[in-house]
């Protein structure tokens, strides 16, 4: 699944609520962090070339923020 995947799936009256917040927490993440889908929804990480011991329970995962 891709983030347009999931946005095409939020119902129509809910996906301007959505972008919005979209928008606030992608124009706030530290330079570097990415957005990421992780068990099904919209999360956001710190990618392994700025955190490279990745999340503490899989290392191989990207840190969630």
């Amino acid at each position: 699944m891709t983030m347009q995947d999931y946005i095409d799936e939020i119902p129509a009256d809910q996906r301007a609520a959505f972008g919005r917040l979209r928008t606030t927490i992608t124009g706030n993440l530290p330079p570097g962090f990415e957005e990421a889908l992780s068990h099904g929804m919209p999360g956001y990480v710190a990618p392994h070339s700025r955190y490279p011991a990745g999340y503490h329970c899989d290392p191989a995962e990207r840190l969630p923020i």
